[in-house]
């Protein structure tokens, strides 16, 4: 996994709605993240399934800090 990646892939979580981050089931969620790291660069299959499993690895912290962000709006 590339670091710009990462860092891409966090600054979507950080500027996307709260509520899509949250009104998603985890598989909706990891794909709809998956779905806009992929509209900035091309993801091989392989890329992808490591992207996909990294993805669901951090989905409660995700879903904790789209959460935060309600609560302190």
């Amino acid at each position: 996994m590339s670091p710009s990646m990462l860092r891409q892939l966090w600054f979507i979580v950080e500027t996307s709605q709260s509520q899509t981050l949250l009104n998603l089931d985890d598989n909706g969620l990891a794909q709809w993240l998956l779905k806009q790291l992929k509209t900035q660069r091309s993801l091989d299959h392989d890329e992808a399934k490591v992207y996909s499993h990294y993805i669901h690895s951090r989905l409660p912290l995700i879903r904790d800090l789209a959460s935060s962000r309600v609560m302190h709006s």
